[in-house]
């Protein structure tokens, strides 16, 4: 809960501090309209300067930054209607169900669930990420949405080793220690861990199954 508010904090701080630079920009513009005389001294070179250049680009950066931090959410990725099955998947009264594991016992950050899991760990695993997102834009509003969502390219082990290797539940899960080849294969991307857990979501067989729902105290 902690987390959560600290990062609903710094968004709308940003928010704030964009929302300044838009306005400040605005107010210098006008000034800038109203007396173009202004120019002609240093101060009023520095105003048109900052109105019309710095003010605008902090601005435009500001903007980027506040949207791409706001579609790391995990309701971001669910406002889409392909996405909802998804998202009930997360819900699943099934201890079984690995999304719904992860996401009813917070070894995923609920509010980045979709991201934390689908982000590459690698040097620029964010930026990739965000392209492949640039994608799904791309399909939803100008393209076609097919009817079955499926990954661009195979998942790699590394994303669930990111956690999971080296804590003591998957060290000595009986399937994973039954033979020492096979931990070796896992870290090695030869055996895929979507190989065993191969219904992720199993969006298919939804329809009807009951949800958890959380105790709110």
């Amino acid at each position: 809960m902690t987390a959560t508010m600290t990062g609903l904090s710094a968004a709308s701080a940003s928010t704030t501090l964009l929302g300044f630079l838009i306005l400040m920009t605005a107010v210098l513009v006008v000034l800038l309209i109203a007396k173009p005389g202004i120019t002609e001294t240093l101060s009023g070179k520095f105003l048109a300067f900052a109105g019309l250049f710095l003010f605008p680009l902090l601005a435009g950066y500001g903007g980027l930054a506040l949207h791409l931090d706001h579609s790391k959410r995990t309701e971001f990725c669910l406002s889409c209607h392909v996405m909802e099955r998804y998202g009930r998947s997360l819900l699943l009264d099934d201890r079984s169900h690995i999304p719904a594991v992860h996401f009813q016992n917070h070894l995923v950050p609920r509010e980045a669930a979709c991201y934390t899991c689908h982000t590459d760990y690698t040097l620029f695993g964010g930026f990739s990420s965000k392209a492949r997102g640039l994608r799904h834009f791309y399909a939803q509003y100008l393209g076609t949405v097919p009817e079955r969502v499926e990954l661009y390219s195979p998942y790699n082990n590394r994303e669930c080793l990111h956690c999971h290797n080296g804590s003591r539940s998957f060290e000595e899960n009986p399937v994973h220690s039954a033979d020492p080849g096979i931990m070796a294969s896992i870290r090695s991307n030869q055996l895929s861990c979507i190989g065993c857990h191969n219904l992720m979501h199993d969006i298919e067989n939804l329809e009807g199954a009951a949800l958890w729902r959380e105790t709110v105290p």
